[in-house]
């Protein structure tokens, strides 16, 4: 064979071995990276997820969960929106529309004695007016829970059901303390909506509030669970009990009664408030809790009257202000629990050996870490209950345990038909200043600061700063005196600031 035909196809025979070669060298690359990628994605290394759902392409499963990473076991990672529509198909039926119908007084028309007294009507200078609300059905024959301020100072409930028929109703009883009121309709095999657990909740939790807003009939909004025990001085009374769930959830007003439902299409909490400087809604709303709801509900069902557990304190949170304040004084430097700054003699506290200085840190093993917490633990329990307090003392651990009483002093429960003295009275008050009653020489009592439409004192023409020292001929030197009232009330002794004594007789 010549030797230049030898060369050429030498030389052949290399290019083709040198494009053979480079080939087998890029597919080995490919499929290195393939390799790569694929550990990446399914190796319990760095990148792992906890709670990853199956992706499919086509109708082949393509990734399944992969091992949990121990650096990440308290976190809950999903690629997926939780499925609402059971909750909100089901809950929306028990939710309800409240239309209440107002006296209001008119200025260029006031209410005058002179008038009535020469035959003209009750009604003159009032005109009606309606307010709109929620309400949730808790059972098949017509009990109903709302919000007090939906119905508060109502002539007349119309209820509208979400299939649109629409009822009257009746109070069976309120409880402005925690802004929580129970109605009643004449209707039998109504949807209804269970309790669930607030306490359960957690924080991100989502959840749906169902209501009638704006006058649109059964509106549902979601969102998730912002804060528990949020108090927001927002009920007005020094006898409130505030521990609302705080939700991103739309509410605006018409959504006031309306219920908060979990994913289970549970109720745990009523809708009640917004915090807004514009009157509608801008990015938070509250709920009173269900263990708070469930319980006066229960109470004003079978008696018509709030059970309210009482301990005979007054106490602060430690806070940061608390600190500021008082730390140099009580020798307390570290934020959380409850101060108690005063024993009531002869109360449920002082009976156990609670005192004065002592920092109350736990209750029934639920951490007291601030007062809207405590409230709430408080606020769910009755006269009679036991709870274990755990206290701490001169730096040492002490545990008691506590038989709460009644508002009377007593450990039993309040009679059906007992009375809430501020709310029979119907006026808001405070107690009199050691000034004021050195001035009017008297050992103490409780001043009106306003007068509301409807009770005993607006009746009698009481003006605001009236000094109520005697009720039904007992003494009242303080709110707590006040409260221990439970009778019909019969009579009332006090003074005005300017000394004029004036005495009531409430004909029955």
């Amino acid at each position: 064979m010549p030797i230049e035909r030898l060369r050429r196809r030498t030389k052949i025979f290399f290019e083709i071995m040198k494009k053979t070669l480079f080939n087998f060298i890029a597919i080995l690359a490919v499929s290195a990276i393939t390799a790569s990628a694929t550990i990446l994605i399914t190796s319990p290394g760095e990148h792992n997820h906890s709670d990853i759902s199956d992706v499919t392409v086509g109708d082949t499963p393509f990734l399944q969960n992969s091992v949990t990473d121990a650096r990440f076991a308290s976190t809950v990672v999903s690629t997926e929106y939780p499925d609402l529509t059971y909750a909100a198909e089901n809950a929306v039926k028990a939710v309800v529309n409240i239309e209440a119908t107002l006296s209001v007084g008119s200025r260029s028309m006031p209410r005058d004695p002179f008038f009535e007294f020469f035959g003209y009507p009750q009604g003159y200078g009032e005109r009606e007016a309606r307010a709109g609300g929620s309400g949730v059905i808790i059972s098949e024959d017509g009990y109903i829970v709302t919000n007090n301020h939906v119905i508060d100072n109502a002539k007349k409930l119309r209820v509208k059901l979400y299939d649109g028929r629409a009822f009257d109703a009746t109070i069976i009883g309120s409880d402005p303390a925690t802004d929580v009121a129970l109605i009643k309709i004449d209707a039998q095999g109504l949807p209804t909506l269970p309790f669930g657990s607030s306490d359960e909740l957690r924080l991100g939790e989502w959840v749906l509030a169902i209501g009638y807003p704006m006058e649109l009939q059964s509106t549902i909004t979601a969102g998730i669970v912002s804060a528990k025990a949020r108090s927001l001085g927002a009920l007005g009374s020094q006898r409130s009990i505030e521990s609302f769930i705080q939700t991103d959830a739309a509410v605006n007003p018409g959504n006031s009664g309306g219920a908060l439902v979990n994913t289970r299409g549970e109720l745990v909490g009523i809708n009640t408030i917004i915090k807004t400087s514009t009157g509608s809604y801008v990015g938070y709303s509250f709920a009173v809790p269900e263990t708070i709801v469930r319980k006066v509900v229960v109470d004003l069902k079978e008696s018509g009257v709030v059970q309210r557990a009482v301990l005979g304190i007054s106490f602060r949170a430690i806070d940061q202000q608390f600190i500021d304040e008082m730390g140099e004084i009580t020798g307390i430097d570290s934020v959380g629990g409850i101060y108690v700054a005063s024993v009531s003699e002869g109360g449920a506290a002082s009976e156990a050996g609670i005192r004065k200085g002592d920092i109350i840190t736990a209750l029934d093993g639920v951490a007291t870490t601030d007062s809207a917490i405590f409230l709430e633990q408080i606020g769910k329990r009755r006269p009679g209950d036991k709870v274990s307090m755990e206290l701490r003392r001169g730096g040492k651990d002490v545990r008691v345990t506590v038989t709460l009483q009644n508002k009377a002093g007593e450990t039993t429960l309040l009679a059906k038909g007992s009375v809430d003295a501020q709310k029979e009275l119907g006026a808001k008050f405070r107690n009199a200043s050691e000034a004021l009653c050195r001035d009017l020489d008297i050992r103490g009592g409780v001043q009106v600061t306003s007068v509301e439409r409807g009770g005993l004192l607006e009746r009698c023409r009481v003006r605001e700063g009236y000094v109520i020292t005697h009720v039904n001929d007992r003494e009242i030197a303080s709110l707590d005196d006040l409260d221990r009232i439970t009778d019909k009330i019969t009579s009332i002794d006090g003074i005005y600031p300017n000394g004029r004594a004036s005495s009531y007789t409430i004909m029955q």
